[in-house]
């Protein structure tokens, strides 16, 4: 963090000191683990909105991929066990992060590896949201 002072005139008031301050902090690191939506309303889809919103760099991994819309949960196809660890451990070994999030995970295999992983590289925050029904009441 560094700050500059600059001298402004403001007409008849004179000159008026002011503070310009700039931040070049890195930005916070968060991460999503969970489900693709097809339809951008859920899962890691939202995850990264919300995190944009919030001006922090978001990354995924993604568990399962569905075929939704507002509607309905047509299809849900999990991602291999070992490809969501192989995503999880490509993120922590290069990037980093502050702060997971997670969301659907799919099957208990799944979970088991991305608590494994996690046991060995814990991240500072971690955000548990145990995700199994859509909203439409489908099972995930």
């Amino acid at each position: 963090i560094f700050s500059k002072q600059h001298f402004v005139s403001f007409g008849r008031l004179g000159p008026c000191r002011v503070w310009w301050s700039f931040s070049m902090a890195a930005p916070v690191r968060c991460l999503t683990i969970a489900g693709s939506d097809s339809g951008g309303g859920a899962g890691l889809q939202a995850d990264l909105k919300t995190f944009a919103a919030r001006g922090v760099f978001g990354m995924s991994v993604v568990t399962a991929v569905t075929a939704q819309n507002t509607a309905a949960v047509t299809g849900v196809h999990p991602v291999p066990t070992d490809f969501v660890a192989e995503q999880l451990q490509a993120v922590l070994s290069d990037i980093g992060v502050d702060a997971v999030k997670t969301g659907m995970m799919s099957s208990a295999e799944i979970a088991d590896a991305v608590h494994a992983v996690l046991l060995r590289q814990p991240p500072a925050v971690l955000v548990v949201d145990p995700v199994m029904l859509s909203k439409a009441g489908v099972s995930l």
